[in-house]
């Protein structure tokens, strides 16, 4: 028989908290790291923002309580739609968080996020993980498979749907092309990989050794 797996006891001295939505992407790039965690908080508060600022705050609570309460913590949320409340709190809390407004600007980089709006203002975004989750966080948080006549109030000022994508991986492609069809909008794919989220992970674990 395989030897067990050695379990890792190195002393946590770093938690990134991090919206669900980004689980996958933040555990590649921990992966292997020893003392670094992820914790995450609730995707579908994507679509409750507002409620985002007090769930991260209880998630710092409970890592505070497990951790100690000098654990360094890095939150892995853009505003992401809160309206400045997520940086109200975290600059109480002396806690940094990823730079931009939400996650399509840091994956697509400032620069190109900005080109793109410019390009068309009315552009739907899927990421990896909405392309995945596209008929749970979007249609039916909006309640679209109950009320399909809701579309055109949720749509209809939209053109083209742009899939910032993290991996190439042809069956999401083939789901955000299949969200642009039942959303009536143009199709477009643009790779972005890890964008600005990878950086961001790799300073502050290097901040952190």
């Amino acid at each position: 028989m395989p030897p067990e797996a050695t379990p890792d006891t190195t002393p946590t001295r770093l938690v990134i908290i991090g919206c669900g939505a980004l689980a996958r992407e933040l555990l590649t790039l921990t992966a292997g790291i020893p003392g670094v965690r992820v914790e995450g908080v609730d995707a579908r508060l994507h679509m409750q923002p507002l409620k985002i600022a007090d769930a991260v705050a209880a998630k710092v609570e409970v890592v505070r309580a497990r951790h100690g309460a000098d654990v360094r913590i890095f939150v892995a949320y853009a505003d992401c739609g809160t309206a400045g409340t997520l940086d109200a709190y975290l600059e109480r809390e002396g806690l940094e968080r990823i730079e931009g407004a939400h996650c399509y600007e840091f994956y697509a980089g400032a620069a190109a996020f900005d080109a793109l709006q410019e390009e068309e203002l009315g552009t739907f975004y899927l990421t990896d993980f909405l392309a995945r989750q596209f008929e749970s966080i979007i249609v039916a948080g909006l309640g679209l498979d109950r009320h399909p006549e809701l579309m055109p109030m949720y749509f209809g000022n939209y053109r083209r749907l742009v899939y910032l994508a993290q991996t190439d991986d042809p069956e999401l492609t083939a789901r955000a092309r299949a969200a642009a069809d039942r959303l009536g909008l143009a199709f477009e794919r643009r790779d972005t990989g890890y964008g600005d989220l990878a950086t961001s992970i790799q300073h502050v674990i290097a901040g952190a050794a």
